[in-house]
C-alpha cells in the first residue's frame, strides 16, 4: 500500500482543539438524540438493542410528523451527479464554530447525496470534492434520512467525520460489528437441547432456551461505539438476522428466510449454527492518469456465511465452509441487496458508511489532502459528530426448525469492512476525466451540479 505513514495522522496531532463547537440545532438533536429507536432499532441506556416496540414506532412516526425539514430550492429535484466541496464545508463548520450557531440541515445531509460515486481533487483550488447522486430529503419510517423520491439514504456529515479520523486505525484494524452468544451461553443451550432429544418432536417452549442462552454481545472495533456510524453497522447486522431467522418478512420478492429455505427443502443441514456477515464488495477503484479523479464502483456490500464449531466449553473453536442452504441464502441477499437497501433505509446506510470508509482510506493512502493543499481542521478533529447510547447486548431469540433431533436457535455473524484493501485496487479509466471538468468551474459555492 502507498504512503502507508501519510501525513494525515499528523494533521490531526498538530491541531489544537481550541475553537468552540459547532452545536447541532434544537430539532435535529432532540431528534436523533432523545429517539432511542431510531434507525431500525431500539438501543437503551443501558445498551440493550431490540427491535423497537409497536409503541415506540407509534412514538416516532408522531415525532417525524412533526419534524421540519427544511430543503433549499435548488437541492430538491433528483441530480445524477452533485458534488459537495471539503474546503467549503471546512469553512462553514469553522464560521459555525466562531459564532455558537447551528450547522444548517444542507451541510449535515451533505446536499443530499445518496451515495459517494467520485471524489475529485483539485489542487489549483485547494479542494476535494465528493460527488454522486442526490436530491431531497424526508425522513423515513424509520426515522432515518432518506431521498424523497428514492428513498434512498443520505450521506451524513456525522458519518463523513468519523470516517475521516477513524482512517488511520482502519490500515490495520477491520471496521467491524458483531453479535455473538456468550460460551457459557452456548453452553446451557447444549445442555437443555440434550433434554429436549428424549421428548417428543414437538417444536419446544422458546422462553426456557432464550433465557439459557442469555443476552448476546454485541462488539464494534474501528470507530467509536457511541458514534452514528457503529448504529448504522448494528441495525444492519440486527435486521439482517432477523430476515434470515423468520422473525420479520423480507420487504422484497423472491427473498425467503433460511428458516423457510430449510422447511421446504429435503436436504439434511450438517451444522445448525449458521453465521453470516455483511462486507464489502466493490470493483477496482477507477482513476484517471494524474490520480485527481476516483470512482467508487460496484454494489458495494454482500453477504458471506460460514459455520461455527464450539467445545465443550461452548467457545468457537473454529469456522468452515458453511451448508449449501447458508450458502443460498447469502447469496440470495447480495443478488437482492440493491433492492433491499432501497426498501430498508438501514442496508442503504450500511452502504453509504462502507463507501466513506473507503473514501477516507483512499484520501489518506494516496495523500490527497496534501496533493490538493487543503486542510480540514473541523471535519478531522473539532467539530463535534451526535453521540448514542452504545450498543453492549442482544436479548436472545430462539426460531426452531427441526432436522434429526437438532435445533436451530439462533444466529451470529456481523459487519466487516477493511477499506484499504479497497481502495489499494485500482485501474487508470480515461472517461472519468471530464467528471472532474464537469465540476471545475463553479468554485463559488459548497455545492455544484
Amino acid at each position: 500500500m502507498k504512503r502507508l505513514f501519510s501525513s494525515f495522522q499528523n494533521r490531526c496531532l498538530a491541531l489544537a482543539v481550541v475553537v468552540a463547537l459547532c452545536q447541532t440545532s434544537q430539532s435535529f438533536g432532540q431528534f436523533f438524540g432523545a429517539q432511542r429507536s431510531v434507525g431500525g432499532i431500539s438501543i437503551d441506556a443501558n445498551g440493550a438493542v431490540a427491535a423497537p416496540t409497536v409503541e415506540q414506532e407509534r412514538q416516532l412516526a408522531e415525532v417525524l410528523q412533526k419534524a421540519r425539514v427544511e430543503v433549499p430550492a435548488d437541492l430538491e429535484p433528483f441530480a445524477q451527479l452533485r458534488a459537495v466541496s471539503l474546503k467549503h464545508i471546512e469553512a462553514a463548520l469553522a464560521k459555525c464554530a466562531a459564532e455558537g450557531i447551528a450547522v444548517p440541515e444542507d451541510i449535515k445531509y451533505l446536499a443530499g447525496l445518496q451515495r459517494v460515486e467520485y471524489v475529485l481533487v483539485y489542487p489549483e483550488l485547494n479542494d476535494i470534492v465528493l460527488a454522486g447522486p442526490a436530491e431531497g430529503w424526508r425522513f423515513d419510517a424509520l426515522g432515518n434520512v432518506v431521498g424523497a423520491t428514492t428513498s434512498r439514504p443520505v450521506v451524513l456529515l456525522d458519518d463523513l467525520m468519523v470516517a475521516l479520523r477513524t482512517s488511520d486505525s482502519s490500515r490495520l484494524e477491520a471496521i467491524s460489528c458483531s453479535i455473538d452468544p456468550t460460551p457459557a451461553g452456548i453452553k446451557r443451550v447444549r445442555s437443555l437441547l440434550g433434554s429436549m432429544r428424549t421428548v417428543s418432536g414437538r417444536q419446544p417452549d422458546r422462553r426456557p432456551i432464550e433465557q439459557a442462552m442469555g443476552p448476546q454481545v454485541v462488539s464494534v472495533t474501528g470507530v467509536p461505539g457511541d458514534s452514528h456510524f457503529a448504529r448504522v453497522m448494528v441495525a444492519a447486522d440486527f435486521r439482517m438476522k432477523r430476515l434470515a431467522m423468520n422473525f420479520q418478512p423480507a420487504p422484497v420478492e423472491a427473498m425467503p428466510s433460511f428458516m423457510q429455505l430449510i422447511s421446504s427443502s429435503r436436504q439434511q443441514v450438517r451444522n445448525m449454527t449458521p453465521r453470516w456477515w455483511l462486507a464489502s464488495n466493490y470493483e477496482p477503484l477507477a482513476k484517471d492518469a494524474n490520480g485527481l479523479a476516483w470512482q467508487l464502483r460496484g454494489q458495494g456490500v454482500k453477504c458471506l456465511t460460514e459455520e461455527d464449531h464450539f467445545n465443550s466449553e461452548g467457545k468457537r473453536e473454529k469456522s468452515v465452509q458453511a451448508d449449501s442452504l447458508a450458502q443460498q441464502w447469502a447469496q440470495n441477499m447480495t443478488d437482492r441487496y440493491q433492492e433491499l437497501a432501497e426498501q430498508d433505509s438501514a442496508f442503504g446506510q450500511l452502504r453509504n458508511v462502507m463507501d466513506l470508509a473507503v473514501v477516507a482510506a483512499l484520501i489518506n493512502m494516496e495523500g490527497l489532502l496534501d496533493v490538493a493543499g487543503l486542510e480540514i481542521p473541523q471535519l478531522l478533529q473539532t467539530s463535534e459528530p451526535l453521540r448514542y447510547d452504545v450498543p453492549k447486548t442482544v436479548d436472545a431469540q430462539a426460531s426452531f426448525i427441526r432436522q434429526r433431533g437438532k435445533w436451530v436457535v439462533s444466529a451470529s455473524g456481523g459487519v466487516q469492512l477493511f477499506p484499504w484493501h479497497v481502495a489499494d485496487r485500482s485501474e487508470e479509466v480515461a472517461d472519468i476525466a471530464p467528471i472532474r471538468e464537469q465540476f471545475a468551474t463553479d468554485t463559488s459555492n459548497w455545492y455544484r451540479q
